[in-house]
């Protein structure tokens, strides 16, 4: 939520849920989930608008467009209101959160043309009606076991002439200066040494894993589709973070040291500790050096007609 750049932490959602690969789990509290992933999606909201207006160039009046491994829908409804003309299908394996997606287009006025497609991704697809004219995955093809092998069956479900856009690649989230004044400098390198091993661990361990080098034009190409560009956009939040922008740092290092803090030294567990005290005057709830920047590459291939 990469490949190889750095997992940040939407992947740890992802992977942890199951959401992107189909699996369900009983156990799991949708409606929590979803307000996590909502409120994630929301926060990355003026990056994936660039993004979109970026695609609209490139994409104009399509009939149909796909977000395959959509989740709650956030940038499904996105596409619903930069494309008003055209249809839009949530797909994703978890029908919880499909629910979620369809009550936000309704919310948003889109629910005459908005659908949803519950299922393994990416055989799901072959259920489409039509095929689609831009098909797009957010962050979700690195939770596939054969990266290749997803990006060929979505190739086949877009339209001559379509376009396959995949997010993927990026920089590592950084939200803390390097010296943050207590424990050992580098703090946020040393935790992505640990999700890089982390992120390797869950890719070999998906359902048909297969190695394959992350280079997304070559992989987009293999899919017999024609790259045509790549683009890289910022989420640009600088200090002092605001409350959502906080909230999501606390997630996240509350996440890392719930998974990886055993990864990590005991010094660095300690700083971890007092970066989430809320009691602690040098957490991350209080300090005014807290910023958010995340950088995330965009891919798009165009099927050939």
């Amino acid at each position: 939520m990469a490949y190889h750049d750095h997992p940040h932490d939407e992947h740890r959602h992802d992977e942890r849920h199951g959401h992107h690969h189909g699996t369900t789990d009983t156990g799991v509290d949708w409606a929590e989930m979803a307000s996590l992933l909502e409120s994630e999606a929301e926060l990355f909201t003026p990056l994936y608008e660039r993004a979109l207006a970026w695609l609209a160039k490139e994409v104009t009046e399509p009939g149909l467009i796909v977000d395959a491994g959509s989740g709650p829908g956030v940038i499904s409804c996105l596409f619903a209101e930069v494309f008003e003309g055209a249809r839009i299908v949530a797909a994703d394996g978890s029908a919880p959160l499909l629910e979620r997606a369809a009550e936000r287009a309704a919310r948003y006025g889109a629910g005459d043309r908005f659908g949803t497609l519950a299922g393994e991704l990416p055989g799901v697809l072959d259920e489409l009606e039509y095929p689609a004219d831009l098909l797009w995955a957010s962050r979700s093809v690195h939770h596939l076991g054969d990266q290749r092998a997803a990006l060929a069956g979505y190739a086949a479900r877009v339209a001559p002439g379509g376009t396959l856009a995949v997010m993927e690649g990026g920089l590592p989230t950084r939200y803390l200066p390097r010296d943050i004044g207590i424990g050992r400098p580098g703090l946020q390198a040393r935790i992505d040494a640990v999700e890089a091993d982390w992120f390797t661990r869950m890719r070999t361990e998906l359902p048909g894993s297969v190695a394959h080098t992350e280079d997304w034009p070559a992989l987009l190409t293999a899919a017999g589709l024609h790259h045509s560009r790549s683009r890289t956009f910022l989420l640009d939040l600088p200090a002092p973070a605001g409350d959502r922008a906080r909230a999501h740092v606390v997630a996240t290092l509350t996440r890392t040291r719930d998974r990886l803090a055993e990864e990590l030294d005991a010094d660095d567990r300690a700083t971890l500790d007092r970066l989430l005290d809320p009691a602690d005057e040098a957490s991350v709830h209080h300090r005014p050096d807290v910023f958010f920047l995340a950088a995330h590459t965009v891919h798009t291939a165009v099927r050939p007609v």
